[in-house]
């Protein structure tokens, strides 16, 4: 006869007690392997941290681009941490889970003690760690280039956390939508795109009139206008750069939550 006596001398109890963790626990162990996961990623760090490094470095020492008056690496700043973030939120997030949808990842956690939106929830805080890195890196670069940042920190900090919920919302519609390669393609194709036209390394006044009102309306463009007209200039609050950011963020997320396979 089996006893049921646990490691305790308790009749039917067991240590340690069979269960699930903890819901903050498991977004954060979930998060925190979602960190390690894209930091180990050699594709993922070309995206985030090898391209906008180089491009910010570059640029800023060959004169290329015309970026009107001013030190280069003033233009150039804002531009390439709005394309941090979007390599970050958007791309690599995009490929990163198109993938793990796949293979069945997806499915399997979704079956697991931790939610649904605890998983979201841990990508998004994924995000945010890789992008505090990706910052922190750019910002350094930046400044022992000569970058002499102007405005308000807490414009800077809302048109980024609007700028990853616009990306973020665009990656997982994506991912949740597409298969894996037309995802893998796709995200390349619109980092590559939006990198020329989004107003990250050229100015959007060197496109025609329609043209720019066009892509104006990007989030890569609004993103990057935004924090140039802080940065560089000196604006207090970019509405129209945040509004723009807001609607994106609005569409995005709430089309991924409506339209987003987990099989």
């Amino acid at each position: 006869m089996t006893s049921t006596t646990g490691t305790t001398g308790t009749p039917g109890t067991y240590a340690p007690k069979p269960g699930a963790a903890p819901l903050p626990r498991m977004i954060a162990a979930q998060a925190a392997l979602e960190t390690k996961m894209l930091l180990r990623n050699g594709e993922q760090l070309l995206l985030t941290v090898v391209i906008p490094t180089l491009l910010l470095v570059l640029f800023s020492a060959v004169d290329i681009v015309d970026t009107g008056e001013g030190k280069a690496v003033d233009f150039l700043t804002p531009g390439v941490l709005a394309l941090a973030v979007m390599s970050t939120a958007f791309t690599g997030q995009a490929i990163a889970t198109g993938f793990e949808r796949r293979y069945g990842v997806l499915k399997r956690l979704a079956a697991s003690p931790l939610p649904r939106w605890g998983l979201m929830t841990a990508k998004t805080l994924s995000v945010l760690v890789t992008e505090v890195l990706q910052i922190a890196l750019l910002t350094a670069i930046a400044f022992a280039l000569g970058w002499s940042p102007h405005g308000n920190p807490f414009a800077v900090l809302l048109l980024l956390v609007l700028g990853t919920a616009a990306f973020s919302g665009l990656g997982l519609l994506m991912a949740g939508t597409l298969k894996a390669e037309a995802t893998l393609a796709a995200a390349n194709l619109v980092f590559l795109l939006l990198l020329v036209g989004g107003g990250v390394i050229v100015p959007l006044d060197k496109f025609p009139g329609a043209v720019e009102s066009a892509l104006g309306l990007l989030p890569i463009s609004a993103l990057s206008d935004g924090l140039r007209d802080v940065l560089q200039d000196g604006a207090a609050m970019p509405w129209a750069d945040l509004g723009i950011l807001a609607v994106w963020s609005v569409v995005g997320l709430g089309a991924a939550g409506r339209f987003f396979r987990w099989e």
